[in-house]
């Protein structure tokens, strides 16, 4: 095994997408099942994700999904990836995962987003405006200070002040800048995107400043991995995704994950078939062998501590084998 990877943590984000046939209470129990079977193969933290109004995403509670998979498990550290801070105020964030260290101390982590609703439905909804981003910088700095006790209004966030929950920042365009002058760890992605995430890498690298968080930059690339006993094997776990990604570029909307061999029975437009290919281009997939070679590369140009896997497809079966297999080629269980 390389060297490299083996000084790599290896990490899990659940989107919680729902399938063809199967509904969105079932793919949160699938959340939480899936993060026991992690668990077990020895990943070291486990997120999930918010979504609103999104047809093919039951996950729209993070904090509450993760009360349930930190429930349900024993050491793998739970937290959000992320928490979309514009749609929340920053007091009751604090207040939520101050509950969620109480019940789970030591174990919890709050992944922060800069994201708005998807739609201009989903904004209305939640009262919310798409320049509402533009303060995340200002709503971070807030929402930390209910931790540190150094809020202005009098009030006091009960139980978080006084308590560490590790904070996590979710680079999109300008986010690895604001974790950089926060002196927070950053989650980037995606590794498909090589030259914009490493562009991003030394932003953040060159602007760090420490904090009362972090000492020094800490670097978690983000992206798909799938691993089979073929690359053929390993390349039909995508596609799925693929085609719920080529969907939603040209009918403006996620739906449920397909069977990959309805998928591949399709007749598609030209544009369909464009972003449908386009989806499945730049992930890490194939045999062991291949993986690892796909990440000592990544991890050497990036010079990440941690991979966060995003993968998703409708073979659950598939999904875990694969997680079995990166977790061989990374050291945590017997290959």
């Amino acid at each position: 095994m390389s060297s490299v990877i083996a000084a790599t943590r290896f990490s899990v984000l659940d989107r919680s997408r729902t399938r063809e046939g199967h509904d969105g209470p079932e793919a949160l129990r699938d959340t939480v099942r899936l993060a026991q079977e992690l668990e077990a193969l020895g990943y070291h933290r486990f997120w999930v994700s918010e979504h609103h109004g999104v047809p093919g995403v039951a996950g729209s509670a993070p904090t509450v999904l993760a009360a349930a998979v930190a429930a349900a498990t024993r050491t793998i550290r739970v937290g959000t990836g992320g928490v979309m801070l514009p749609n929340h105020q920053s007091l009751v964030v604090a207040e939520q995962f101050g509950v969620l260290e109480s019940l789970f101390p030591g174990r919890i982590d709050m992944g922060l987003g800069r994201s708005v609703g998807f739609t201009d439905g989903v904004r209305k909804a939640l009262g919310r405006d798409k320049h509402d981003a533009q303060d995340f910088a200002a709503q971070l700095t807030e929402l930390l200070g209910w931790f540190r006790g150094t809020s202005g209004t009098g009030v006091r966030a009960r139980p978080a002040e006084g308590l560490t929950v590790p904070p996590y920042v979710l680079a999109v365009g300008e986010g690895a800048t604001i974790a950089a002058e926060a002196g927070l760890p950053l989650v980037i992605g995606d590794i498909r995107g090589r030259e914009k995430m490493l562009r991003g890498i030394e932003a953040y690298r060159g602007g760090f400043r420490p904090s009362p968080w972090l000492a020094e930059p800490y670097v978690v690339i983000a992206g798909t991995v799938a691993v089979a006993r073929s690359e053929e094997e390993a390349r039909r776990l995508l596609i799925p995704e693929a085609w719920s990604l080529a969907y939603s570029r040209t009918h403006g909307t996620f739906p449920p994950l397909p069977p990959a061999e309805r998928v591949e029975a399709l007749t598609m437009t030209e544009k369909e078939r464009g972003f449908y290919e386009s989806g499945l281009r730049g992930h890490l997939y194939g045999t062991r062998e291949q993986v690892a070679d796909g990440l000592e590369r990544v991890i050497k140009e990036s010079g990440a501590q941690e991979v966060l896997v995003t993968t998703s497809t409708y073979d659950r079966e598939g999904l875990l084998d694969s997680f079995r297999g990166l977790a061989g080629i990374a050291g945590l269980v017997e290959a």
